[in-house]
Formats: C-alpha cells, structure tokens, sequence
C-alpha cells in the first residue's frame, strides 16, 4: 500500500503516530520502550516493537473476521502500521478472567483464582491523576462518553474476550486479563483502537501458568524478549 508518511503528530510510552497524505489515516510505529507503574519504572525490550506490532495487526484481523469493527487498515512492514484516524475515548477498558495485578491486591484475592465470570472495569485514561478506576455514573458525569455508546464499549468488550479467550487457548495460553481502548470515527461510530499484545495483556502458559507478557518486566522476571517471542511463535504455529 502507498501512503506517504508526513510529520509526527505524537510520541507516548510504545508508540509513534505520524500524519499522512491521507487525513482519514495515521501511521503508528511501534518502540521498544517499556514503561510500568505509570512511567516510575522505564527500560527497553528489544524487539518489542515489532512483535507487538505483527501481533497485534493478527489479531485485529482476527476480531474484524468475527465482527468487532477495529481502527486496523494494514500492515507497512514489521514496526509500522497504517489506522483509521479516530477520536480516543479517554476511558481505559479491563477485562479480568483470572485475579492477578491490581485486582489481587485491591481486593485481597491469591492471584490465579479464576473468576467465576469475567469481570469489567473502566479507568479514566488521565497519566497524572494515575487512571483511576471510575464506574459508568462517573463516566457520564465526567462526559467521557454517552450512554449509548458505553453500553457499545461493555458489549464489543465482552466479545473480544471471547474471542481472546479461545485464540489463545489454541495457542496454549490462557488470557489472564488485558486493556482495550475504543475511538470515535468521523461518522460518531464505535471501533477498537490502540493494541493487542504482551503490553496490554496478561498471557500465562495454560499447564505452567509462567508469565509470558509484561509482568516479567515489571516484576523483575528475567527473560522478557524470550517470552514476547515465545507468544509470537506460538501465534505464528496457531496460525501456520
């Protein structure tokens, strides 16, 4: 596809987003930075950057074969990815199966229960106040998002977990929990955004429970390029 890359239109903690000659498209370029505990901890994964990428790109594919509309257009080559321009609803959206993370300790729950149904949480996606945890009244007041379109975010949300679930699954990995980010197109219509990778989920090996995502970075672990590559290939034979 021939798109020409114009100037930088924003840098966050994995991403670049550049302008193009197009005024309905973006083109995102995946870092190998890594960042945890809201920016305190900063470090590098090398190759980060394009497994995140290919996989994500996989995986969005993925939910629009199934019918979740999605911000994907195509693949430029391995770090950088052509999307639809939209306007980010500045809520972060959970999706927990099993206890882990915030929810363990928040709730004083021994990380590996798994829930007796997944649960859903809204974060206001705000750095400097630490993305507080925030429920639909509060939404609504804030004017983050309208009714209608919260009840969208809740519905396609549950179904990407679905979805999510039985991928990986396929793939001997069980989906611990993970962050989606919803947009606006132009026409007011509702489409999943950002990423889908180890940065944004909690992939455990189905049989060891090891952790194969981010947590071995924010958790000292050892190891993390080996475990972003590990759920790469196993995608890659899942799909071959």
């Amino acid at each position: 596809m021939t798109v020409e890359k114009r100037e930088l239109l924003y840098e966050g903690k994995a991403k670049r987003v550049y302008r193009t000659d197009d005024p309905e498209s973006l083109i995102v370029s995946y870092k190998d930075d890594a960042t945890a505990f809201n920016g305190l901890k900063k470090g590098r994964i090398a190759g980060k950057g394009a497994v995140n990428n290919q996989m994500s790109n996989r995986l969005m594919r993925y939910l629009e074969e199934n019918g979740v509309p999605t911000h994907f257009i195509a693949e430029l080559n391995e770090r950088e990815t052509l999307v639809k321009r939209v306007s980010v609803i500045p809520l972060e959206v959970i999706v927990r199966n099993i206890a882990a993370g915030s929810f363990s300790k928040r709730y004083g729950v021994e990380e590996g229960v798994v829930l007796d149904c997944p649960t859903f949480e809204f974060s206001y996606k705000n750095d400097a106040l630490g993305d507080p945890l925030l429920n639909t009244s509060h939404a609504l007041a804030l004017n983050l998002a309208a009714p209608e379109e919260l009840t969208v975010i809740r519905t396609l949300a549950l179904r990407v977990n679905e979805l999510l679930r039985t991928f990986w699954a396929g793939c001997g990995i069980a989906l611990v929990d993970f962050k989606l980010e919803f947009g606006r197109l132009r026409n007011g219509s509702i489409v999943l955004a950002d990423e889908i990778s180890p940065d944004t989920c909690r992939l455990w090996d189905s049989g060891t429970q090891e952790k194969l995502d981010k947590d071995r970075f924010r958790q000292d672990l050892g190891r993390v390029e080996e475990a972003y590559a590990e759920v790469m290939r196993r995608m890659t034979e899942h799909d071959a």
